[in-house]
């Protein structure tokens, strides 16, 4: 699936396709395959058996096809599904057929790591849209996993969020030929349309040990299968029933015992209570809020050395902020957000690892009202954390989508960030660089930062052309010109050929406080574009799935016509149906220094002149063994010239598995430069090592060692989950931190945490 980076156009023609497997003559189910469902006559019993009469009873989804490594063939073996519902319940049985070979799973762990693990799953539109929906899969072992789907399941990994969380039942059995699954999933666990008697459905199942992908409703290779595009139709009897009174409250008690070692202080303990709260406007309208939120049992950001002169963007996980979050973020591209819910609540260190910033109430209003609109509503305050340089902030956001065409949208939004209680500034408390702004020669406080506009975006029903049209304006006390970002991409995939380009512009007086514009941090404003064109051949081999190569470009011009960035690049890369995988790219880099910059490391006083030309090439090669193994392994490689002098790097991941209990894995990322006599030589390792412990499916024991030298950090993060009920944990999170260059001061912390949550229906 493409990531697409910033904007250029550019134009290449690939070497001539490989005829693929020619189609055999057998049934494929088409996009629009009808599926009734009736409701239950007598109770279910979750035993991995189906001896109940609404399950012999029920239509069954079967036939189902090949997406990779072919498309033209059944799979080896058959899967079937059903479904059934109550007024409390929806239900789904899986079979799936297969030999008595050990099935392939990385744990216990809930949440899995979809391609390697053997699976199968529900992936639904309950809203009938095309757009968004829900899926639930499970393993052969009973593990669960529960999701959110955006843009239609069309945009690869980026359309599905498994940090979701939610209250569900299963139970899964093995026998000799076959496993069957169960899934009782309440009505109250997620929204739909209690009016519609059709919804998009379609059944996924991932045989990892015969690296297999197949579904319910046939799936050119080049889509993804759990798409809405390629999805049957759920036919109710009758509606479904609605949900009634739908409240949940999740509170939570937290115990934490910390210390701060640099300075030789005594243990302090404190004790924390807040909670969540989930209400059910309507079947398809959600309420959340929250009250002193605590966030400490997410799990720890993975580290990276960023020898760019950008901000790395890490991912949203906090439950609070992930239901129907694509609605809040659809607007503008991946590196011209206006909103980025990590802004809230969170700052980053030297390091980039996250900070807590308290939050002290929250609510968030979003879902479907009729049948083509969607609206989100969020308003949180945080609390002032005058050792961070933050006063008291409010943040706010409100955006309406329409649905137009048959999978297209249009939406209005506002974004709101108000700094609250800045009279203490005076006396030096808050030197946050976004509270401050120069006019002449005076310092005045930025009260507020606002950003209006509006996005289309466009995608057709035959899921080959997509896009992204957008005009947004900032508005403050400051700028009333220039204060703009607009854009354009569109995008093209069928079979062999994928071309993909666009533009992009975002004036210098622009401010997003609350979203996410990394370029801004080192451009007074630019225009830049993307340009890729790519061709995919399916050979007849018994060792190669899929080759695919391409050709890319990206641009950025700063005001005055001055070109700062230019990186031309061509890349090649094989699948093979052992799982494995190989990719190899070669780039020409062009860079204009628009500040003064380091690679080496923040303590550097010697730096690269702003104006500076630089030009380089660079090489990149990845390799990822057969992940079906016990022994799986990634390595990259990477290499050439890095501005004034050279640079080498090396990374790889080394896991061992002792399934289905969990595996033991050790990161490396080293980075050798050679900067020239100026500015000197430096050698950057990061070391993570992980152990991943399941004793059970609701014990769940993870470890996390990071050893970063470019920042001179050591964190180590230890989490015991023991989920007692569904969705009702109790968590032990240890976490020591010894970082040189945090955003303050030298420090050396370690803690221990103790939180209970438990999710409560009324």
């Amino acid at each position: 699936m493409i990531r697409i980076p910033s904007y250029t156009l550019s134009f290449f023609l690939f070497w001539g396709m490989l005829p693929v497997i020619s189609t055999a003559q057998v049934v494929k189910n088409k996009p629009g395959t009808g599926l009734g469902i009736v409701k239950a006559s007598g109770s279910i019993q979750l035993d991995g058996k189906l001896e109940e009469p609404d399950w012999t009873n029920a239509a069954v989804a079967t036939n189902f096809f090949l997406n990779y490594p072919v498309d033209s063939l059944p799979p080896t073996y058959q899967s079937e599904a059903r479904m059934t519902f109550d007024e409390h319940f929806l239900y789904v049985s899986f079979v799936c057929y297969d030999d008595s070979k050990p099935d392939i799973v990385q744990s216990l762990r809930r949440d899995i790591d979809w391609d390697r693990n053997d699976n199968i799953g529900i992936y639904f539109d309950p809203f009938n849209d095309y757009t968004n929906g829900f899926y639930f899969t499970i393993t052969p072992f009973g593990v669960q996993s529960e999701g959110i789907i955006s843009a239609g399941g069309q945009d690869g990994d980026g359309s599905f969020n498994n940090s979701w969380d939610n209250k569900w039942y299963s139970h899964a059995t093995r026998y000799h030929d076959r496993w069957i699954a169960e899934l009782a999933i309440p009505l109250k666990s997620f929204r739909y349309s209690h009016t519609s008697k059709e919804w998009n459905v379609t059944f996924l199942r991932n045989d990892v040990k015969r690296n297999q992908v197949s579904s319910w409703i046939a799936t050119p290779i080049q889509f993804i299968p759990a798409s809405f595009a390629y999805s049957g139709k759920l036919h109710w009897e009758t509606s479904a029933p609605h949900a009634g009174a739908n409240i949940s409250v999740i509170p939570y008690v937290a115990s934490v015992a910390s210390q701060n070692i640099q300075e030789n202080k005594p243990v302090s303990t404190s004790m924390t209570i807040g909670g969540d709260a989930k209400v059910a406007l309507s079947p398809s309208l959600n309420l959340d809020l929250t009250i002193n939120p605590d966030f400490s049992n997410v799990e720890v950001d993975q580290q990276v050395i960023n020898l760019t002169r950008f901000e790395f963007q890490f991912p949203e996980r906090r439950q609070f902020f992930l239901e129907n979050s694509d609605l809040f973020a659809t607007p503008g591209y991946p590196d011209t957000r206006p909103f980025f819910s990590r802004r809230i609540g969170l700052v980053t260190d030297s390091t980039g690892s996250a900070k807590q910033v308290p939050i002290l109430y929250g609510a968030r209003i979003s879902g479907k009202i009729g049948k083509n609109w969607r609206v989100g509503l969020l308003n949180m305050r945080t609390e002032e954390k005058a050792s961070l340089g933050l006063p008291d902030q409010m943040y706010s956001m409100a955006i309406v989508q329409r649905q137009i065409f048959s999978r297209s949208n249009i939406d209005f939004f506002i974004v709101n960030k108000q700094s609250l209680g800045l009279g203490s500034f005076q006396s030096g408390r808050f030197y946050q660089k976004d509270l401050i702004r120069k006019v002449g020669n005076d310092t005045v406080l930025n009260l507020y930062n606002r950003v209006i506009g509006t996005d289309f975006n466009l995608v057709t029903k035959s899921n080959k052309w997509f896009g992204d049209f957008y005009y947004h304006q900032s508005i403050d006390d400051f700028h009333s010109s220039k204060n703009y970002s607009a854009g354009a991409f569109l995008g093209y995939r069928d079979r062999h050929l994928g071309v993909f380009f666009g533009n992009n512009t975002v004036g210098k007086n622009f401010v997003a406080e609350t979203g996410y514009l990394p370029k801004m941090d080192v451009y007074p404003g630019y225009w830049s574009g993307f340009g890729r064109v790519e061709g995919t051949a399916y050979p007849k081999s018994k060792k190669i799935a899929t080759m695919t190569s391409g050709i890319e470009s990206n641009y950025t011009f700063i005001p005055d016509s001055i070109r700062t960035d230019l990186n031309l690049s061509v890349d090649f890369a094989i699948n093979f149906l052992n799982t494995s995988n190989i990719s190899l790219s070669l780039s020409n880099i062009y860079q204009r220094l628009t500040e003064n910059f380091s690679p080496l490391s923040p303590k550097v006083e010697t730096k690269l002149l702003m104006g500076d030309p630089f030009h380089w090439n660079e090489f990149q090669i990845e390799y990822n063994s057969n992940t079906r193994k016990v022994f799986t392994y990634n390595l990259q490689a990477s290499g050439g010239q890095f501005y004034s002098g050279k640079r080498q790097s090396y990374s790889g991941t080394l896991s061992y598995r002792y399934q289905p209990y969990g595996s033991l894995s050790v990161t490396a990322d080293y980075n050798s430069l050679q900067m020239g006599e100026n500015f000197g030589d430096a050698e950057f390792l990061l070391i993570r090592p992980r152990l991943d412990f399941t004793l059970s499916t609701k014990l769940f024991l993870t470890t996390v060692l990071q050893a970063n030298s470019r920042y001179e950090s050591l964190n180590l993060n230890t989490r015991l989950q023991w989920r007692f009920r569904p969705a009702s944990d109790l968590f032990i999170v240890y976490s020591y931190v010894d970082s040189k260059l945090p955003v303050t001061s030298k420090s050396s912390d370690q803690a221990l945490v103790i939180k209970f949550t438990y999710w409560l229906n009324l």
